[in-house]
C-alpha cells in the first residue's frame, strides 16, 4: 500500500512557486482545538505553531496577523500601532471571503486577496515554525528566515 500524498492546496503550490524549503505534517483536526491540538498531534511546542488570524481595523480595511500559537493578540496594542481606534477579527465567512481558506486552515501563502501582514516579531527569533498549509490538518514547517524573505511582514510587537 503506497503512502498517502499531501493535498495540493493553493498555499502549498504558492510555496513551491516561491521555492522555499519546507515540509509538509499533518494531524487530526479537531473543531475548537487551535494551536493547542495542531502542537499535540504534532508532537512540538505550541510556541512554534503559528496562527494565521484574519483581522479588520474600524475602517474596514483587512490585513492578516501572524501569532504564536500560545499567545493572544492585543487588540489594543495593534490598534495603537496601526494607528486606528479598533481592530477586531473577521467572522468565519468573511475571512474564508478574504483568504479563501476555510477557519482553522488560513495560510498566508496563495491567498485570494494579497492582504498586508503583520508578524509577531518574536517569530522570527525560532529557528523553525508550523504555519496552516492550506487545509485544516495540514501544517507547513518552515524557517521564519524564509517566510519573511517571501511575505515581508511587518514585525510588530502585539503578544499578551
Amino acid at each position: 500500500m503506497g503512502k498517502k500524498k499531501p493535498p495540493r492546496t493553493t498555499a502549498v503550490r504558492e510555496l513551491d512557486r516561491l521555492d522555499l524549503p519546507y515540509s509538509l505534517h499533518t494531524y487530526k483536526y479537531q473543531d475548537g482545538g487551535g494551536t493547542k491540538v495542531a502542537a499535540s498531534g504534532l508532537r512540538v511546542d505550541e510556541h512554534h505553531v503559528i496562527k494565521t488570524l484574519v483581522m479588520k481595523t474600524d475602517q474596514g480595511k483587512t490585513f492578516l496577523v501572524l501569532m504564536h500559537g500560545d499567545r493572544q493578540v492585543s487588540l489594543k496594542a495593534l490598534a495603537r500601532t496601526l494607528k486606528v481606534k479598533a481592530i477586531k477579527p473577521c467572522a468565519p465567512d468573511e475571512a474564508q471571503r478574504h483568504t479563501g481558506y476555510t477557519v482553522g486552515g488560513i495560510s498566508p501563502f496563495g491567498t485570494r486577496k494579497r492582504l498586508p501582514i503583520y508578524m509577531e516579531k518574536t517569530i522570527l527569533e525560532l529557528p523553525w515554525i508550523y504555519i496552516n498549509a492550506g487545509k485544516r490538518g495540514l501544517m507547513a514547517k518552515l524557517r521564519p528566515s524564509d517566510l519573511q524573505k517571501a511575505l515581508n511582514p511587518t514585525p510588530v510587537s502585539v503578544a499578551v
